[in-house]
């Protein structure tokens, strides 16, 4: 099954192989995609992940239309609702170690969802995003209407999602839905400078940290200062928290060990 799961050091490679069709996710490819999520999930020693699609043209067009939306909305007619989910993390699916995109084409459909639910997003400077799925007479059902007006302005939101209309790189990079846009060259090894640069921090500081952010979006200021409170005292007593003092005290790097 081409949904490749690679680890160097810290870092989980996971690459969607199926080019000629965009990378687009049949049934097979979906379960495989979430199989290889959940591997990192539960992986101690996978500290962040990168997720990238095969080739030059396509991150992801999303979900197969031939073959994955009709087996959807046949469970659907059947009363079963729509399946499972989209992708791996789209829904139902929770981990707090990071997760970067590099986003080496279009990112359409669920492709764009699949990198909505990424933490940070790269781009080459061809992709392309967009939710085109008005113009088939759907909308998306991966998270697109609940993470896109959460990652941009809401009237450019809007946009993109009532006219299914696609946007540059540089478009995405301006209003703040990518994080950086870069040669094609340079795209796997910015995102693992990346990824590189926030495996040198204090792994559960930065999942207490990418929590917080979360969490604290679904609730008020206070339930979200609260949470940050008792996260907060729950670092102060790990090993990384007490290691991290003394290489700031002898001026050394750290050296965390995720306990």
């Amino acid at each position: 099954m081409p949904i490749h799961y690679e680890q160097q050091g810290r870092t989980a490679r996971i690459t969607i192989d199926r080019p000629e069709a965009m990378n687009a996710l049949d049934p097979d490819h979906n379960d495989a995609l979430t199989v290889a999520f959940a591997r990192f999930r539960d992986d101690d020693d996978a500290w962040i992940a990168i997720v990238t699609g095969a080739g030059d043209r396509a991150f992801s067009a999303g979900a197969d239309l031939k073959a994955l939306i009709p087996a959807r909305a046949e469970s659907v007619r059947a009363g079963k609702g729509i399946g499972t989910t989209f992708a791996g993390i789209t829904r139902g699916f929770t981990s707090w170690k990071p997760i970067i995109a590099a986003v080496n084409g279009y990112a359409v459909g669920g492709g764009l969802e699949l990198a909505l639910a990424c933490d940070l997003r790269v781009a080459a400077e061809h992709a392309r995003f967009g939710l085109p799925e008005v113009k088939w007479g759907i909308i998306p059902g991966a998270g697109g209407t609940q993470r896109l007006p959460r990652a941009v302005p809401l009237a450019k939101a809007m946009e993109l999602l009532l006219t299914g209309e696609l946007i540059d790189a540089q478009e995405a990079l301006r209003i703040g839905l990518v994080n950086r846009v870069v040669p094609l060259a340079d795209l796997l090894p910015t995102a693992q400078a990346l990824a590189d640069q926030i495996l040198q921090r204090g792994p559960l500081a930065v999942r207490a940290a990418k929590r917080a952010a979360l969490e604290g979006l679904e609730g008020t200021l206070d339930e979200g200062l609260a949470l940050e409170t008792r996260l907060s005292e729950e670092l102060l007593l790990t090993e990384d928290s007490a290691e991290g003092m003394r290489a700031f005290a002898e001026k050394r790097p750290a050296r965390f060990q995720a306990r």
